[in-house]
């Protein structure tokens, strides 16, 4: 790829960052490279993305822009659709063989943006096409992790579902230590009838409940959890969805039990987003 002096080329500049699809289309109908990258090896195709410009994001993949190329920090565009939340160029650049894991692995993952940002289409979307629900970001914590600190009940519930381990610790902090530090009770809840551990402790020798702001709502979930052992029908579900593993949607569906119990073990209770019908 050709490396421009500038710090940006003027394809980026003037059209795909800006989303000026008629310009675009003109600089590449003259010749324009598609594939400049500046000196932090941002492209056209990074531009277009990350401000979600999904016309451009088009054109350029069209005139053969490199789908997994990478910024000097390690990003790929589909990184930057992620942060700017924009299922349509997702779905192109997926669409294009663009990689949902990149290896080597980037700072964060497409899906660790995605649920930093609490889009819960993309985050459906990426682990459809098979993402990683375990892989580490640069603080070595998993999407799950990064749902947690937000808050995003819809995206938390979307990995539990497919199978995220509620419990996993690579850096000794859990997905409810980051529940408790994010000030989220409904998220602090759901991971506990997830099977949650509260009495793990984090590399400071805290659990879940010394993170939370004292009387706080989160506190007081911690609290009682802490103190109240789950009933027999909690650790039931727990069970149930532990044996299934990550196909347990699939599988519950074709049970042939009540809906009443099948919403259960579904956690249906906590769907904050619609879901998609079935075919």
């Amino acid at each position: 790829m050709e490396v421009t002096a500038a710090r940006r080329s003027s394809l980026c500049d003037t059209a795909a960052s800006q989303g000026r699809a008629l310009q675009l289309q003109r600089l590449l109908e003259g010749g324009a490279s598609v594939n400049t990258v500046t000196v932090d090896h941002v492209t056209a195709l990074h531009e277009a993305c990350v401000q979600a410009h999904p016309n451009c994001v088009r054109m350029l993949l069209e005139a053969g822009a490199q789908v997994d190329v990478r910024t000097i920090q390690g990003r790929t565009p589909l990184c930057h659709a992620c942060t700017a939340g924009s299922l349509a160029c997702v779905k192109l650049l997926l669409k294009r063989g663009a990689q949902v894991d990149p290896c080597p692995p980037p700072p964060t993952s497409p899906l660790h943006e995605a649920c930093t940002q609490g889009n819960v289409d993309i985050v459906r979307l990426l682990i459809t096409k098979g993402a990683e629900l375990e892989a580490c970001d640069e603080d070595h914590a998993p999407p799950l992790h990064a749902a947690c600190t937000k808050g995003h009940l819809d995206c938390i519930l979307e990995l539990l579902n497919a199978g995220a381990d509620v419990n996993v610790s690579k850096s000794e902090d859990t997905a409810l230590h980051h529940a408790a530090l994010g000030q989220a009770p409904a998220a602090v809840d759901l991971l506990v009838e997830f099977g949650g551990n509260t009495q793990t402790r984090d590399r400071r020798g805290r659990k879940p409940f010394d993170c939370a702001d004292p009387g706080s709502p989160v506190a007081t979930c911690l609290k009682a959890y802490g103190g109240t052992p789950l009933s027999l029908q909690q650790l039931s579900r727990i069970r149930v969805r532990t044996t299934v593993g990550r196909r347990g949607l699939e599988v519950i569906g074709q049970l042939d039990i009540s809906y009443i119990i099948r919403d259960y073990l579904r956690y249906s209770a906590y769907q904050a987003t619609p879901r998609p019908s079935a075919p």
